[in-house]
């Protein structure tokens, strides 16, 4: 445990009532911590929040707005990831004197033993779901949190000293750190992402970069070498603490690269077999990108070059991103409902190997769709456009001169044209490009559905 007894006889407000925010306050509740709680939604109930969990029968409950006279009486106020931390509510609970914290700094707060902590715009997911096996590999205590889909808070409480935790960290969550201080973190890449919240690329840059903040001198960052962004980071972290590189595209004299079909680790120019790629059964070249820099997490940490191997020629794709779901007809059928932003979806383009339906659209998250579209270089044969951003995206492949494209009202609707357009020996892929909270709860429930429309396409 860290500083947690701060909290103690201090007047806290959880704002939200979804996975997080229960996760929470059922931390708090469990540590004889008081609490508020508030929930903007104003169609919800005293009732309807009570009912979400048990830390909610006795709190106080403060539902729609949260009124002014209240907000000077918080020392610590805890934010679920998806609120925005620049609201008008929570500049005002910030001039009060309020510091505001996010679900990892109260997790971390909480928790004992290692941090291994991985962010990026792309690649998070598969990265840390990797590093976790590897750890599990060496170590008998291992928890994968965070954005991943498990809240860091409901594990926190049940921590040791020999834990190791291996977090995967939104931008949203690292807006709000203080204490967090990683073992071992890692940023993977930084694209255009998020930018209705975050409004600029600066704030987007300095908000992934806040995961070093709490690190010391003899810890470790990695970073990807052929990001120009994380690159400079880097070089200016190196007077501070220790940075490990990995690239795709090079040699390194330190650190992990990919030459052929090979991935290496060096130290001082004395390189390392890691592995072939073709052992692996991870697709493309922004994999191998995720599996030096899981490498290199492990590395860091301590774990031997052997143990990580058992574990990278044995490792499957996670749900969602680039995830081969059943072949019909002779067609294969890919999910890549993770690809929520272009950068991420032309990842998922670069690892077809054959003539490809695309379905693409869906939030609108004010990104630009250029680079995507001319990502598709002859490999898409036709584009299905569904959600909120269709007509953008149309609008774009019309100036970009890709004419083959049909809009869909659903997704089913989206599966049966490729289903009829698709012909022995193409695929289909979902890789929106964009999130899914238009049309559906969360990219795992669009991704689920399609995996169960293409299965329902053999019946």
């Amino acid at each position: 445990m860290r500083i947690q007894m701060d909290l103690q006889n201090k007047k806290i407000l959880v704002v939200g009532t979804g996975i997080s925010g229960i996760a929470a306050a059922e931390l708090l509740a469990a540590n004889g911590i008081a609490f508020d709680i508030f929930e903007g939604n104003e169609k919800l109930t005293e009732a309807d929040v009570r009912a979400k969990s048990e830390a909610f029968k006795t709190c106080p409950v403060i539902l729609g707005t949260l009124p002014e006279d209240v907000m000077a009486g918080y020392s610590y106020v805890v934010l679920s990831p998806g609120v925005p931390t620049d609201l008008p509510m929570v500049d005002a609970l910030r001039a009060h004197g309020a510091k505001i914290w996010g679900e990892i700094e109260l997790a971390y707060a909480f928790s004992k033993g290692d941090v291994l902590a991985i962010t990026g715009t792309n690649g998070k997911t598969t990265t840390t779901a990797l590093t976790g096996e590897i750890l599990k590999n060496y170590v008998d205590d291992v928890r994968v949190v965070g954005n991943i889909g498990i809240p860091y808070t409901s594990l926190a409480g049940s921590m040791t000293d020999e834990t190791v935790t291996v977090a995967e960290i939104s931008s949203f969550q690292l807006e709000t750190v203080e204490h967090f201080a990683p073992k071992v973190s890692a940023i993977l890449n930084i694209t255009p992402d998020h930018l209705n919240r975050h409004h600029t690329m600066e704030n987007y840059i300095a908000a992934k970069e806040r995961i070093t903040e709490g690190q010391q001198a003899d810890q470790v960052c990695v970073l990807n070498y052929e990001d120009t962004v994380l690159r400079e980071f880097g070089e200016e972290l190196k007077k501070r603490m220790k940075v490990l590189y990995f690239s795709s595209s090079r040699e390194l004299d330190d650190g992990l690269y990919l030459k052929g079909e090979k991935i290496y680790t060096a130290t001082a120019g004395n390189a390392q077999l890691v592995c072939n790629v073709n052992e692996l059964n991870l697709l493309g070249k922004h994999n191998y990108e995720n599996v030096m820099a899981a490498t290199g997490i492990a590395l860091s940490y301590g774990v031997p070059l052997e143990k990580i191997r058992e574990v990278l020629v044995r490792f499957t794709a996670v749900e969602h991103r680039i995830e081969y779901v059943t072949e019909v007809d002779g067609v294969k059928y890919y999910n890549d409902s993770k690809g929520t932003n272009p950068d991420a979806a032309i990842q998922g383009i670069r690892a077809m190997n054959r003539p490809t339906c695309l379905i693409g659209g869906g939030y609108d998250k004010q990104s630009e769709y250029d680079e995507w579209i001319g990502a598709f270089d002859g490999k898409v044969k036709k584009l299905v456009l569904i959600g909120v951003t269709a007509k953008k995206i149309a609008e774009t492949c019309d100036r970009m001169g890709f004419t083959d494209y049909v809009f869909a009202d659903s997704l089913q609707e989206a599966v049966d044209i490729c289903h009829d357009t698709a012909e022995s020996g193409d695929a289909v892929l979902l890789s929106p490009a964009c999130a899914s909270w238009d049309m559906f709860d969360s990219y795992e429930q669009r991704g689920r559905m399609f995996k169960d429309m293409v299965r329902n396409l053999k019946k």
